[in-house]
């Protein structure tokens, strides 16, 4: 085992400011994809970022089948890399499902969080734009073939063709996860169904919403909005995508920012 949470999720710490902003990557990426962003925080914040266990960039050795078939799995290896960094409060920034493991760990622990900013957010992800039929059709082609899986689905998902610089960049780190762990990652996606307990997530939360995205329609976002049991805001950017911040980063990072600088206001849900 690596002899610490930090080395197993490749944990960096950027930056030196008073207030922490932890950022944590989707399913099929790694912590390069806030690569856009991490430039315009480390002047004032102090960066914390991480790769979540299955991704690529991490040891498939450290990977639990049974811990991570369950969100909880992710929201306690946030909490674990809170508690041995000494922080005290963060902006939690989560991208798909690491939102979703920030808005569990907030359940657990919400004296932990000044806000979650919730990129690309879904409470069940069937709620989204793929069908049961879809799921299973997707599941057997990565079973069959994970190569041929990966060149179709990260276009669907990015919103672009495979000459896309967004699309190269996910099918890189999509192709680097183990294709067992990949897929029982996957399966756990699709199946996760936390509606029953947003109403548990009191922290602020800054929900932000492709307007155009496959996987988490904008109607998910309003869900979310009106069912989170703390203020909550959504702001709908047009962007296509599940990756904004990948694939329309001159669009989506200077909206992550200023929700990252400013908080919800009196008034809002």
């Amino acid at each position: 085992m690596a002899s610490s949470i930090a080395e197993a999720h490749n944990v960096r710490v950027l930056g030196g400011g008073d207030t922490v902003v932890v950022l944590g990557h989707g399913f099929g990426t790694d912590q390069s994809v806030w690569k856009h962003l991490i430039p315009h925080l480390v002047d004032c914040y102090k960066v914390i970022v991480y790769d979540h266990m299955g991704s690529g960039t991490t040891s498939p050795d450290y990977f639990d089948f049974d811990r991570y078939s369950t969100l909880e799995g992710f929201a306690y290896d946030l909490l674990a890399i809170l508690e041995e960094f000494g922080v005290q409060k963060c902006i939690y920034v989560g991208h798909s499902l690491s939102s979703m493991a920030g808005a569990v760990a907030s359940i657990f622990r919400p004296d932990l969080f000044h806000k979650l900013i919730m990129l690309s957010a879904s409470p069940r992800d069937y709620f989204g734009g793929f069908e049961q039929e879809d799921i299973d059709e997707l599941c057997g082609a990565m079973e069959t073939n994970y190569k041929s899986w990966v060149s179709g689905f990260a276009p669907l998902v990015v919103g672009g063709d495979m000459d896309s610089v967004a699309v190269q960049e996910f099918s890189r780190t999509l192709f680097s996860m183990r294709p067992d762990i990949a897929l029982s990652m996957f399966r756990m996606i699709f199946t996760f169904d936390l509606r029953h307990f947003l109403e548990r997530v009191t922290v602020p939360c800054h929900i932000i919403q492709s307007s155009k995205d496959l996987a988490v329609p904008v109607a998910v976002a309003e869900y979310l909005h009106q069912n989170l049991g703390g203020k909550s805001i959504v702001e709908v950017v047009p962007t296509e995508g599940h990756l904004p911040q990948l694939s329309s980063p001159e669009l989506t990072i200077p909206v992550l920012l200023r929700h990252i600088q400013h908080d919800i206001v009196d008034g809002d849900h």
